[in-house]
């Protein structure tokens, strides 16, 4: 196809063509005047692509970012100028962390009026710069119209980062190029698009099946770069009798509940996860950028070796000896063949044990009685009851601990969340992008009554909007609901020493399944733990959108696996200036240290 600009009457509608001509479903967004022209131009488009309204864009970002996570296409995102601008960042950022391609089309003030300090005239390219930092331009002529487009949809597929695309106003509104003459000064482009295969050189694979060949005890740790090659990761863990564990985006990536899968790493990870990486001998990564990296093995203890299509990855968390640019799928095809099965199953076995161990730990642990409801009770009833085509939408706070931990994602279940940049809000918009891209699945939206009051129930009326449209309603919202900022109290704990600070932490209660009703949807409310399992049952069969709140203990633990036992004493710290509201918490901690020691061995807990 080439590059001509087309019929369309405006350079908005030739902007618009040319995101359909790149297969571009949706744009999320908010309107404003800075963008009136390429509203006007997705109208007449008839909804192709279609305009989902957010109503804020960060959710509007947040939609775009979840889009291009469950389908693995570009998103885009637009915005007007000044506010709207500023408020895509948070969106954007997490699309930027958690490498995903997401294009925005931000609105601008008219040219004329550039550098008179205008009403919202903000600097966009300075303001953009950091997060679009592969590609930021601005539309000046409508010749520059395919190219600019083609190019910022190539650096965001490329780099799988956000690209953004400065429109101003006037330029929205004038007329299109009808055809770009092949002259000097003039870029003529294609938007088309092939997939690539990327697979490292002979010797290098040889070099990698060296190194894992020689192992004794081999850990697999997956990120979501290893998607496309969870069979491989699977059959590559069989023939080196290696355990597999996962960072927080790579969950979905292998199932769960395979006997050798040891869980999450880092600070949320599991007990079995922290055995698998102290006692390996070899460590292979796949598709991962694990932030935490104090839970790898330690430096010098495992030889490593790094597979990851982006080589600013490669070597950037461990000190890898073998590193694989290429496709985590069709790098593993090609090392299979070069790996020799381990005879010796010893350390598998000790691998499924710790495994085994956790799993029942998370079980004893899920039935603690709690003051009214234990929240890991509420995830594993859950779990038993999950979809096997279940889109789950997770946001951030102690609710990411429990998902994490308690619930066991199987194949064909997708999941995402926002990792890297760990942004609180993220569950409902994501949750709406993944209903309109897959209408006929269920999606669970986790979230706690933080994110819920920051920009979850305005996202709810988005959602109020949509639903009747999809084929399957379900899209059931869970809120932990414990009046408390929950995961930062524990981090003031752990951290600082410091008791929990009503003034920072406690939080407005608010009648959240009163709310989803007056929204029209149905409303569950659960204060006790023998309702779960029938209030899970009865949202998951609801003929709309519903909304289970749970009153939960907030002085359940969040402990990282085998705590430092320095940390251990902040904790004990800062819960012994909290006087009887601390005591529970206390003796809780002390129990669950206990049990952990139980399995890891180590330094003991504090006495009491």
């Amino acid at each position: 196809m080439d590059s001509t600009a087309g019929t369309a009457g405006t350079v908005a509608d030739a902007v618009v063509e040319r995101l359909r001509e790149w297969d571009v479903r949706r744009v999320f967004g908010y309107s404003g005047d800075g963008i009136n022209g390429l509203m006007s131009a997705l109208r007449r488009a008839g909804g192709e692509p279609r305009f989902v309204q957010a109503r804020h864009e960060q959710a509007a970002a947040f939609m775009a970012t979840a889009h291009a996570k469950y389908t693995g296409e570009l998103a885009v995102c637009a915005s007007t100028q000044g506010p709207g601008a500023v408020n895509l960042l948070n969106g954007l950022y997490d699309a930027k962390l958690d490498h995903t391609p997401v294009l925005a089309i931000v609105g601008q003030q008219s040219r004329s009026v550039l550098g008179s300090a205008y009403q919202q005239e903000i600097d966009l390219r300075t303001l953009f710069q950091g997060v679009a930092a592969e590609f930021c331009q601005t539309v000046e002529t409508p010749e520059q119209v395919p190219m600019l487009v083609d190019r910022a949809v190539r650096h965001a597929l490329a780099t799988r980062s956000p690209a953004c695309l400065i429109f101003p106003h006037d330029v929205q509104q004038a007329p299109a190029a009808k055809e770009l003459p092949h002259e000097h000064g003039v870029v003529v482009t294609s938007a088309a698009r092939h997939a690539d295969r990327v697979v490292p050189a002979r010797q290098d694979l040889r070099a990698a099946a060296d190194v894992l060949n020689a192992g004794e005890r081999t850990a697999i740790l997956v990120g979501q770069g290893a998607r496309d090659g969870a069979a491989e990761v699977v059959r590559a863990a069989e023939l080196l009798g290696a355990g597999i564990a996962y960072a927080l985006l790579g969950k979905p990536v292998v199932d769960n509940t395979l006997p050798f899968v040891t869980g999450p790493t880092g600070h949320l990870g599991s007990t079995a996860s922290y055995e698998l990486m102290t006692g390996c001998d070899t460590l292979l990564m796949v598709g991962t950028g694990e932030p935490w990296t104090e839970f790898l093995p330690a430096p010098g203890q495992a030889r490593a070796v790094q597979i990851d299509i982006d080589g600013r990855n490669l070597g950037s968390r461990y000190p890898t000896e073998v590193n694989l640019l290429g496709d985590a799928g069709e790098t593993l095809r090609a090392l299979l063949p070069l790996l020799a099965g381990k005879r010796d199953r010893s350390w598998q076995e000790r691998v499924i044990r710790y495994a085994a161990e956790w799993r029942d730990l998370l079980r004893s642990r899920a039935a603690e009685p709690a003051d009214p409801v234990n929240p890991q009770a509420v995830f594993a009833e859950l779990d038993r009851r999950l979809p096997d085509d279940a889109m789950l939408a997770v946001d951030v706070g102690s609710v990411t601990y429990w998902y994490a931990r308690d619930l066991f994602l199987r194949p064909g279940m997708q999941a995402s969340l926002s990792s890297t940049l760990a942004c609180m809000g993220c569950a409902v918009p994501y949750g709406v992008a993944a209903k309109l891209a897959r209408p006929d699945r269920p999606v669970i939206a986790l979230a706690g009554d933080g994110a819920m009051q920051m920009l979850g129930m305005a996202e709810m009326i988005t959602l109020a909007r949509y639903w009747r449209e999809w084929p399957d309603p379900r899209f059931v919202i869970l809120v932990l609901h414990n009046n408390d900022l929950n995961e930062v109290t524990w981090e003031q704990r752990e951290k600082e020493g410091d008791p929990r600070w009503p003034a920072s932490q406690d939080l407005p209660d608010v009648p959240y399944a009163d709310y989803a009703r007056l929204l029209g949807f149905h409303g569950v409310e659960v204060d006790k733990p023998d309702m779960l399992g029938a209030a899970w049952d009865e949202v998951l069969a609801a003929d709309r959108p519903a909304l289970l709140q749970v009153r939960t203990d907030p002085a359940v633990p969040l402990l990282a696996p085998h705590q430092p036992i320095e940390q251990a004493r902040n904790f004990y710290a800062g819960l012994a200036q909290e006087g009887e509201a601390g005591r529970a918490a206390r003796r809780m901690l002390f129990r669950y240290r206990e049990d952990e020691e139980r399995i890891t061995g180590g330094d003991g807990p504090p006495g009491e």
